[in-house]
């Protein structure tokens, strides 16, 4: 014979449930981000997982297959920054060598700078008594305080050390989460339903079709627009055009960041007195830009979330402000579960409204 607890006990049960829930998250708190990370790459990565293993059964269940999926994402995330770690190092020794250069013979006005349309006397003026001679340049090297340097150095460090920790975590949580595939599954069903009723799986399903939208429309587009612009800028004779192909890559994926590096890529072709190439950069950079962020990203976005573009900005430019890079995919999905929420409620099934007529 079961006993019902009483209410005294449903609530000191509530309550040490809730402080056990707290402590956890507390606990954790460092980690929540990777494992956060874990769910987005296996919830993108799950289609072609699944093909997979209906490929090849035999590796269903096992150790192999998931090893060999979190390789592949180390792989892609380590070889392209592995790339870029000796690039940005051999142009470090170049910027060196060239600091040593202009501390004895100075930084000569550039051509273009007598181009400008406005301000060029001052702007000339400015440089030939700051950077044209040597005691100048100097002078304004010695601006730069050298502990200060040194201290955000070591934040860098510490910074780069605290982030390779939490990449790790993330590979292996990625792991347990793509081994565990099937259970877990169906354990978040189960809690679903037991909490939401019939809205549980329809929130569940509205969440992986957001970060899957998400990231075709954030990340695909923005390797397009990478590969597009690295080929202007090979074309149009931009430094290491490669390096900042993937650089504009990765800004694209946040809605207009690759401005930015198209306007480098233009300051770079004007100070080697490119000024048709620099224009020429900006001209299809922003064309590009107009037509991935308003129309493929609209449609790819808003399709999967069913979502009005406006509010996967919100949640785009929300989440990146609250969450860093992990926002830009959290944030469309919270978006969307609570539009979801939001259009069951208002178009649920009301009483029809009755007048009584005297």
């Amino acid at each position: 014979m079961t006993v019902e607890p009483s209410p005294r006990q449903m609530r000191a049960r509530l309550i040490l449930a809730l402080a056990l829930v707290g402590l956890g998250v507390w606990i954790i708190h460092d980690f929540i981000a990777s494992l956060a990370w874990a769910a987005v790459i296996a919830i993108a990565v799950s289609p072609l997982y699944a093909r997979v293993e209906e490929r090849w059964p035999h590796l269903r269940g096992g150790m192999a297959l998931p090893a060999i999926t979190t390789l592949i994402i180390a792989l892609l995330v380590l070889v392209p920054v592995g790339l870029g770690i000796v690039r940005a190092a051999a142009e470090a020794q170049d910027i060196v060598r060239w600091l040593m250069t202009v501390r004895e013979t100075g930084i000569p006005v550039p051509h273009w700078l007598f181009s400008l349309p406005f301000e060029r006397d001052a702007a000339v003026n400015w440089w030939q008594k700051h950077l044209a001679t040597p005691e100048a340049t100097q002078a304004e090297l010695a601006r730069f305080n050298n502990r200060a340097l040194l201290y955000h150095t070591q934040l860098v460090g510490k910074g780069l050390i605290h982030r390779c920790i939490i990449f790790l975590f993330t590979l292996l949580a990625l792991f347990f989460l793509l081994r565990d595939a099937d259970a877990l599954v169906a354990q978040i069903k189960s809690a679903g339903q037991r909490l939401f009723g019939t809205s549980g799986e329809r929130m569940g399903k509205q969440v992986v079709q957001s970060v899957r939208g998400t990231i075709d429309g954030l990340v695909l587009v923005g390797i397009g627009e990478g590969a597009v612009m690295a080929v202007a800028y090979l074309a149009l004779g931009v430094p290491h055009p490669l390096l900042l192909g993937a650089a504009t890559a990765v800004a694209a994926m946040i809605p207009f960041g690759a401005a930015l590096m198209y306007a480098i890529a233009a300051f770079a072709l004007i100070t080697q007195d490119a000024v048709t190439g620099a224009i020429l950069v900006l001209a299809i950079g922003f064309t590009v830009v107009g037509v991935a962020d308003h129309f493929i990203r609209p449609a790819l976005i808003g399709g999967a979330t069913r979502l009005p573009f406006l509010w996967v900005l919100v949640g785009i430019f929300g989440g990146v402000e609250t969450l860093g890079l992990l926002g830009l995919f959290v944030g469309p999905a919270t978006m969307a579960v609570l539009v979801m929420l939001w259009r069951e409620y208002v178009e649920r099934d009301l009483p029809p409204v009755t007048t009584d007529v005297g």
